[in-house]
């Protein structure tokens, strides 16, 4: 991969991750509620799930996905659903007025970092045509004539410093939003906000049809 060619690629996936989806939406959610802590915790799952997605890309399954219509509607509705259910909770959440976190208990900080890496994990692999969109990108900035292996690497990694960079950015500027409002109304009114967001994400997800 030439520099030329990766620039090119560091550009068109800088272009994509600053259009809010659901991974932005749960950082920017987690960073407003509970710190930079669980932000940095909900990125790293979010890269965690785009190293496998990409290496099932290099092995060919994202093609794969395309030909085999019931594997793809089944994690369509598994994604969606699991969109709509993380909105359905904070909406419920909002009503309850429950966001005061207190992580006093080490093995209950331990339980809820893990749930928090699940989630973002989960929210991060719940749109199969992620790695559909991954397929059809990546191959485009190969240079066959070279190792592939270092080139999927140089890119996960350059994926890895535009995720962190962008989301911690819209953390920032969440919270700093944030700080003009009454803190336990403005999280109430966030909750709300991020729960018809998701619901609506994953209604999207339900509804769109095959690539």
């Amino acid at each position: 991969m030439t520099l030329d060619t990766w620039m090119l690629f560091f550009l068109a996936y800088l272009l994509a991750t600053l259009t809010p989806g659901p991974n932005v939406l749960l950082v920017v959610k987690n960073g407003l509620q509970l710190g930079w802590r669980p932000a940095l915790l909900t990125i790293g799952a979010n890269l965690c799930c785009q190293a496998i997605l990409i290496f099932l890309v290099a092995m060919g399954v994202g093609a794969l996905l395309q030909t085999l219509p019931p594997l793809f509607i089944a994690l369509k509705l598994a994604g969606g659903g699991y969109l709509i259910y993380l909105g359905y909770k904070a909406l419920r959440s909002a009503r309850a007025g429950n966001h005061d976190v207190a992580l006093t208990d080490p093995r209950t900080r331990t339980r809820s970092d893990l749930a928090l890496l699940r989630e973002a994990f989960l929210v991060s692999a719940s749109n199969p045509k992620t790695i559909i969109f991954l397929c059809a990108l990546l191959p485009q900035f190969l240079d066959h004539q070279s190792p592939l292996p270092i080139q999927f690497v140089t890119m996960y990694l350059s994926i890895c410093v535009i995720v962190t960079l962008v989301h911690l950015c819209y953390v920032a500027l969440a919270r700093r939003a944030g700080s003009y409002f009454n803190p336990a109304r403005g999280q109430r009114l966030f909750s709300r906000i991020t729960g018809g967001l998701f619901i609506t994400l994953g209604g999207a997800i339900l509804l769109s049809g095959r690539p």
